[in-house]
Formats: C-alpha cells, sequence, structure tokens
C-alpha cells in the first residue's frame, strides 16, 4: 500500500466527547460510503507508518463527521489523531458513471479551446453548489473560472489529461479573469 496511491476523504479536525469520537471534514463525494459502519480507511499522522481503522458509528453534525472506531473506546486513545488525514486505496473506489471524474484525474489535465488552441491547465475543482466549477491557469498566468456543465465542457479525455472546452460568450472576458 503506497502513499501516492491512496485518496484523503477526511481530516481529523479534534476529538468529541469522553468516548473515543473524532470530529472529520469530509474530503470525498461519497461520505457515506466512506464513513459506514465497517469501512476500513487507513490513518496517515506526520511520516509515520499508517494504521489501519474500522469505523464503527458515524453521524453528520454541523457540516462535520462524529466518528468512533472499532477497539477506541476514550478521548485518550484519539487525541493524538488531531490533524491527521483518513485515507482510502485506489481499489476501494467506487465505480463511476460515464461523466463522472476524480479530482486527482482532472487536475493536471491541459485545456484546450474548440479551435484546438491551447486556453491553459486545470488546477482546481470548486464545489459551490448548483454544478463544479474548473480553474484554469491560463496561458497568460490569469486564471478563469468554467462552470463544469455540458455547454461548457465539451469533452474529457483523462487518459490523455486533456479537456475540451466551450468558451461561452463572457467567459474568457478579461475582467473576469482572476490574477
Amino acid at each position: 500500500m503506497l502513499n501516492e496511491d491512496m485518496l484523503t476523504v477526511g481530516l481529523i479536525v479534534g476529538t468529541h466527547g469522553l468516548r473515543g469520537e473524532v470530529r472529520v471534514v469530509s474530503r470525498t463525494d461519497f461520505p457515506e460510503l466512506r464513513f459506514a459502519q465497517g469501512s476500513r480507511l487507513y490513518l496517515f499522522c506526520g511520516n509515520s507508518d499508517p494504521i489501519t481503522l474500522e469505523v464503527l458509528t458515524a453521524r453528520l453534525q454541523k457540516r462535520v463527521y462524529i466518528v468512533s472506531f472499532v477497539g477506541l473506546k476514550s478521548i485518550e486513545q484519539v487525541e493524538r489523531f488531531k490533524g491527521c488525514e483518513l485515507r482510502v486505496t485506489a481499489e476501494q473506489l467506487p465505480q463511476l458513471d460515464p461523466g463522472e471524474y476524480l479530482v486527482r484525474d482532472l487536475v493536471g489535465c491541459k485545456v484546450f479551446l474548440e479551435d484546438g488552441s491551447q486556453l491553459g491547465v486545470l488546477t482546481e475543482v470548486l464545489t459551490p453548489g448548483a454544478n463544479d466549477v474548473y480553474v484554469v491557469r491560463t496561458m497568460s498566468g490569469k486564471s478563469a473560472l468554467l462552470p463544469a456543465i455540458k455547454d461548457c465542457i465539451l469533452n474529457v479525455d483523462i487518459g490523455q489529461k486533456r479537456v475540451e472546452i466551450h468558451a461561452m460568450p463572457g467567459l474568457l472576458d478579461d475582467d473576469l479573469l482572476i490574477d
């Protein structure tokens, strides 16, 4: 199990109560799968070897998950986990539907306009609400925000690390680009 092949699904931000529960900020689109009873997670803290954990209970409370693990029943056992990451292996990933992509696969893709000219490189995916937004560092060094909708994103080829877009009117105007 190599660290590079694992995906972060949560960050432990603190403890909750005295019975070994931790507060986890979700970093996954599949929290119901990741934090389900019996789910196997790998805890990474600094440079130490990962610890395998099994979820005992989890519940959503004010935008963080309150999670307990099998065999950990006191605050003293979990206090040291604050700031640690919870990860899964690539084999634990769910099968994605056509048109769905992992953020880690999108980041680094070259972004091209319909005429074949390169706009830039996709550097980040934002999830503000109704649809994702792709942040593209343009060839000029500024960033463009592209809505991840069918009218704008024409083709994604993860194998070729290539995204083709339709620049909807006004989308790439200089006053909308970010320094």
